[in-house]
């Protein structure tokens, strides 16, 4: 009878440690997404490219994005969905490029009283209803449309820029540095994060938690510690802003918080985190007048802050777009390079694979998952719609447009006619414009662009075709009249 009784309890235990091991496999993993604002490619103090550790900062000091890096995987080529804060928000959220959600049309289209667009928090509620959702920072989607509205259970609310900001001067922004002891309240974010992370933990909830960071974007805050500490600091030859570097420092000091609440929690091998700008850093401090974004760099006696790259915010050159991206989480190995290109956009089918699901996405997304790059960075194939990548520019004295194909890359101003061609691979810094050399291949991804613009979104092509013709026949369709 013993023997049985200790049978039984035997299978019983071996039973229950099957099961647990089971549900422990199948538990939904957390997710970490934080989104800095303005921070170029090299303001890093770590390269974002193993094949040129010299691409990195000379001045400024991130050694928690660092450290992230360091136990994940960094994207060499990982783009913001836009070189301006508001569009590239509107294109996380929605899995779209910005191209495809519009300017002007965005609060009619995406009125979530009226229309029912997938969000990654609703997508990861439809996974498991479990889940718990937050946004602390920056919303900035500029419409009267609040997180909340897009399934996140915890908010900020609307906010922009001014809530992060204490004081709003435009004529001192880009020179004065306030001091304070919550700068761009990274301090408050980080506290708030650290909370939602120890409740949902707690009550066993798994969690997706967006931190949109107000830093490093002026007005420029920082502690005063810190500021002291970069004004002794021996200048770089291209970063030399103790304020900024101040700024970014504190704003990495909130990041290393997080992550250090994660191994606190023991929930790091069930957690995913992504770190990514909203656009590329500003090309000077203080940035020159909007149509000097669209002069060479040799026309410059300093080297641009986001160098080798070229350009910055507000423009599509590549110092405007291209920013640190890295991943860490479960399956992802530890100090590993990906340089293939990936997007904002590519972030919310990508979550939701990881997450477990297994319908289809709506055909609409512009994004895929890139899970098969975390997994083999240099192999892995990405099964995108269109093999091309496309952006574009609204702004009333320089829309431009521009095309990725392979190596190459086209730029297209609209109100001086302009088309400039540029090879990545040889060229990073777009110094050499090949668009007279080889005219043909301007042609072919001229026509491949307007096929896009055309298909993809008519408010965009109708105002720039207007804007072309306006300037072929009132301007000799130079770049100095582009202002």
């Amino acid at each position: 009878m013993k023997k049985t009784i200790r049978q039984i309890l035997v299978i019983y235990f071996m039973l229950f440690h099957f099961l647990t091991a089971g549900a422990q496999k199948v538990k939904s993993p957390n997710f970490i997404f934080i989104l800095t604002d303005d921070q170029g490619w090299t303001s890093v103090s770590s390269s974002m490219d193993n094949r040129h550790p010299e691409n990195k900062s000379d001045f400024d000091e991130t050694p928690n994005i660092d450290r992230l890096g360091d136990e994940g995987m960094r994207f060499s080529a990982g783009y913001a969905p836009a070189a301006l804060c508001t569009p590239s928000r509107r294109s996380i959220q929605f899995g779209q490029t910005p191209i495809h959600i519009g300017n002007t049309t965005f609060k009619k289209n995406y009125d979530p009283h009226k229309h029912k667009w997938l969000t990654i928090p609703l997508m990861l509620k439809s996974i498991n209803p479990r889940y718990q959702t937050a946004h602390y920072g920056k919303w900035d989607l500029r419409a009267d449309i609040f997180p909340e509205d897009l399934g996140y259970d915890e908010s900020d609310g609307n906010t922009g820029n001014n809530n992060g900001d204490l004081m709003t001067d435009k004529k001192t922004k880009w020179s004065q540095v306030y001091i304070t002891r919550d700068p761009k309240k990274t301090f408050t974010i980080t506290a708030r994060a650290l909370n939602f992370m120890q409740r949902q933990v707690q009550s066993d909830h798994p969690f997706y938690m967006q931190l949109s960071f107000y830093a490093p974007h002026v007005d420029m805050e920082t502690t005063q510690k810190t500021y002291d500490k970069f004004l002794k600091k021996p200048k770089g030859k291209i970063h030399d802003n103790p304020g900024w570097a101040a700024m970014l420092n504190d704003l990495d000091k909130g990041i290393g918080e997080v992550l250090d609440m994660v191994d606190k929690l023991g929930i790091a091998d069930n957690t995913y985190i992504i770190l990514m700008s909203d656009n590329g850093g500003v090309e000077f401090l203080p940035p020159p007048p909007a149509k000097h974004k669209l002069d060479p760099p040799s026309a410059f006696e300093k080297k641009m802050i986001n160098y080798p790259l070229r350009g910055g915010k507000w423009a599509l050159y590549e110092g405007g777009t291209r920013v640190p991206f890295i991943v860490r989480g479960p399956g992802i190995n530890p100090h590993s390079y990906c340089h293939s290109p990936v997007f904002g956009y590519d972030l919310l089918p990508t979550i939701g694979e990881l997450a477990g699901d297994k319908q289809p996405l709506p055909g609409y997304l512009d994004g895929v998952s890139i899970i098969p790059l975390l997994h083999d960075p240099a192999n892995g194939k990405v099964p995108r719609k269109v093999s091309d990548f496309y952006f574009h520019r609204y702004a009333p004295s320089y829309e431009h447009s521009s095309i990725i194909e392979g190596n190459y890359k086209l730029i297209k101003f609209w109100v001086t006619g302009k088309e400039e061609l540029y090879d990545l691979n040889n060229d990073i810094g777009e110094t050499q414009d090949l668009a007279a050399s080889m005219p043909g291949k301007v042609k072919e991804l001229d026509n491949k662009l307007m096929l896009y613009l055309n298909k993809e979104h008519s408010e965009i092509l109708d105002a720039a075709i207007s804007k072309e013709k306006k300037s072929k026949k009132d301007k000799p369709g130079s770049e100095d009249d582009d202002d």
